[in-house]
């Protein structure tokens, strides 16, 4: 490994980062005011609770990757599972209606995103200093 790749991320690695805190941010704002762009949650406190620690997870995560360190690679690898498993227990509990197509069609496209994600980056874990 060269000292130019530990020391700059690519910019697919940078382009991930930017991206999980944006979606990261909306998620926290969607965990508090349960709308976002008209997909909706419950409105309870389990519901708000839920919604933002795994927009936040989101968020963390982007920050993480921004220090190029692999130890924090892989906590943001776990973040994102995480993440993940939140997503599909809001919906098993409730917590996300799935009874509107694109409601559903949202679900599905975000979780994707954020194990597409997770996958991004164990596979660009040589890009990050030991």
């Amino acid at each position: 490994m060269t000292n130019e790749q530990t020391q700059t991320l690519s910019v697919g690695l940078k382009v991930a980062a930017a991206l999980m805190i944006i979606f990261g941010l909306a998620e926290i704002l969607t965990g508090f005011r349960h709308e976002f762009f008209g997909l909706t949650t419950t409105q309870t406190i389990i519901s708000t609770i839920i919604g933002a620690s795994i927009g936040s997870f989101y968020f963390i995560s982007g920050f993480l990757v921004l220090s190029k360190k692999r130890k924090l690679a892989i906590v943001v690898i776990i973040l994102l599972l995480a993440d993940t498993i939140g997503r599909i227990s809001m919906v098993l509990t409730g917590l996300y209606s799935i009874g509107v197509g694109y409601q559903t069609f949202a679900i599905i496209t975000g979780t994707s995103i954020v194990v597409i994600l997770a996958i991004y980056i164990g596979l660009n874990l040589k890009h990050f200093k030991q």
